[in-house]
């Protein structure tokens, strides 16, 4: 079943959609959920539009929840649209209110996106490790801190902070994903089973290398891959296949 739902979100200030696939029911079991985010300049509908994912969700049994994240980088921005909040509380808690099939269990929850939404996915599991099992991130956004980080500094400001001044200020805060799993693995926390992808064309192939090198590094079990490819759906549409296969027991 696939639906469009309209909501006011008092997280976001503003009537905002989501689309919802949930699978046939099969009885006396529950489907795994994917929290499932676009990327910049994309909204709630991309996923839909550009790639199998109605079919995929049948195939593996799970509803996925497509939110609309704006260009917010899935933060609580600093103009107070509470994307963060509003992806890993409100709309969870509408969901499960709504969706009797649904479980707030962790092991049944789980997270992914593509570019920014890559960077939303990890930055939400790595910020509530206790929501999410698994997470997937395609071609992701997820180094905004390291020097030398071409963005918009305009938009950086909106979203991370007004006072800004370089996107160097903010290594080491709750919005660097390197610094998250850093303060998780010595705090003890759990870690999400994590896939990455991203073609080896894509101009964000050196921080995903960069990141999987670190999360290696701190020792923390997941699967990288890397082939040929670009900024593009023709790759995501077939790597979040690669991607399930991983979270869901079926890839090694």
């Amino acid at each position: 079943m696939f639906l469009e739902m309209q909501i006011h979100s008092e997280q976001l200030k503003k009537i905002t959609r989501v689309n919802v696939i949930l699978p046939k029911e099969q009885k006396g079991k529950d489907p795994k959920v994917l929290w499932l985010l676009h990327g910049h300049s994309g909204d709630y509908a991309s996923w839909v539009h550009q790639t199998g994912i109605e079919r995929y969700a049948e195939q593996n049994y799970l509803a996925v929840i497509m939110p609309d994240g704006a260009n917010a980088w899935y933060t609580d921005t600093a103009y107070h649209a509470n994307y963060l909040t509003y992806i890993t509380e409100e709309l969870p808690e509408l969901c499960f209110r709504n969706f009797s099939r649904l479980s707030r269990e962790r092991e049944m929850n789980m997270i992914g996106g593509l570019s920014m939404g890559g960077y939303g996915a990890l930055k939400a599991a790595l910020t509530y490790p206790e929501k999410y099992s698994a997470c997937i991130a395609l071609s992701g956004a997820l180094d905004i801190t390291r020097k030398g980080r071409v963005c918009n500094l305009d938009e950086w400001r909106s979203v991370f902070g007004f006072d800004l001044q370089s996107a160097d200020e903010l290594e080491g805060t709750r919005h660097d994903l390197f610094a998250l799993a850093r303060e998780n693995k010595e705090k003890g926390l759990p870690f999400p089973k994590t896939y990455i992808w991203c073609g080896q064309q894509d101009k964000l192939i050196d921080a995903n290398r960069a990141f999987s090198q670190h999360l290696s590094a701190l020792g923390v079990e997941h699967l990288y891959e890397e082939s040929e490819g670009t900024h593009n759906w023709k790759y995501w549409d077939l790597h979040i296949c690669d991607g399930l296969a991983y979270v869901l027991g079926g890839k090694e």
